[in-house]
């Protein structure tokens, strides 16, 4: 019920500010997703409980399958309407009210539906991402990210020291070429290559929206799709930023512990990121449903403040070192020997690579 009603009442305020066009809704939306977010994380920053080992969470599948569904209407939607109203004040709170949606509960929907065993629950997680222009990433992510994270292989994975806005660049192109050699290497000329479906459908999305709204939906949609990439780039970067995995002395690299990602507790942007702040339980456990996941504030790696307020300090490389390199540095240090320390909870067997 946390989850839907965060995450439901977020994409209600934007159906409305979309079909009414009303700006009262548009503004009420951006505070919801940035005001309203951070203080309810102040005022409840540990209140997220862990679900009971072992839970099913049919609802949860239910919510996901949903919020994949929704998303086509309100990207899709949104940028049609920012076209036919001029730009304001108010047209501007709904291009990033949206936008944060895009980024912050598309996204991380997303993640979760292309990690199911149900294909069908993953070719909609394939088509949220293919409309966002960034179908690529369901390759990399499964097939390069959750096998090399936090080594220097990974793209997604930031190296220490390494500012947002030079590992933007580097992530999203790695990651492309990373993923295209993993599934090629995989597929070996058999079927139809992964990027070539994802290709086709970008393509299709934006003749779609410029056949209906012309060249200024256009320009919205793909205004849109750059902001939530940047989100997701943004995610990628605080959650990982700055560790690493030991190499052992036969030059194999130590699995993916707690100490590998960064974490945070706070309940009402987890909540609306569906868990996603929850990061190393997902690399144990890829295939765990998000509201199972869990934290072990002792044995992982916590950020100082929400995931969002995160992304916004990473904007800003030398105020992000200064908040994150001393703790790099201090969870580094007993942690280097990669194993995750004294608190390391086991890795589930063959979670490293996430099958087709």
């Amino acid at each position: 019920m946390r989850f839907a009603a965060i995450t439901l009442s977020l994409a209600a305020l934007l159906g409305l500010a979309i079909v009414t066009g009303g700006a009262a809704a548009a503004w009420a939306a951006l505070a919801f997703v940035t005001l309203f977010a951070a203080g309810m994380d102040r005022i409840a920053a540990l209140a997220a409980p862990d679900a009971p080992a072992g839970a099913e969470f049919p609802a949860g599948t239910g919510l996901s399958a949903l919020l994949g569904l929704v998303h086509v209407p309100l990207l899709y939607g949104g940028a049609l309407a920012l076209a036919a109203r001029p730009v304001s004040a108010d047209a501007l709170a709904l291009f990033v009210a949206l936008a944060l949606f895009l980024g912050q509960v598309s996204n991380s929907n997303a993640h979760e539906l292309i990690h199911r065993g149900d294909r069908r629950l993953r070719a909609l997680g394939v088509a949220v991402y293919v409309t966002l222009l960034f179908g690529h990433h369901v390759s990399a992510h499964r097939r390069v990210h959750h096998v090399w994270a936090a080594t220097d292989r990974d793209p997604n994975s930031a190296r220490p020291g390494e500012g947002f806005w030079h590992f933007a660049p580097r992530a999203w192109w790695g990651s492309y070429l990373a993923g295209r050699r993993a599934e090629t290497t995989l597929r070996r000329g058999r079927g139809v290559h992964p990027y070539r479906v994802y290709a086709a459908g970008s393509v299709a999305s934006l003749a779609c929206v410029w056949a209906i709204g012309g060249g200024t939906a256009l320009a919205w949609y793909v205004g849109l799709c750059v902001y939530a990439q940047l989100q997701l780039l943004l995610s990628d970067y605080v959650q990982h930023y700055g560790l690493r995995r030991a190499r052992r002395a036969d030059g194999s690299w130590a699995p993916v512990g707690p100490a590998h990602s960064w974490n945070a507790p706070h309940g009402f942007t987890s909540g609306l990121m569906l868990n996603a702040p929850r990061h190393s339980d997902h690399h144990a456990h890829p295939g765990r449903a998000y509201p199972g996941l869990r934290l072990d504030r002792e044995a992982m790696p916590m950020l100082p403040h929400a995931l969002p307020v995160m992304a916004v300090i990473a904007l800003v490389p030398p105020l992000w070192r200064r908040v994150m390199d001393r703790r790099v540095r201090a969870w580094s240090a007993p942690h280097a020997s990669g194993t995750g320390g004294p608190g390391r909870f086991p890795v589930a067997p063959g979670s490293a690579t996430i099958g087709p």
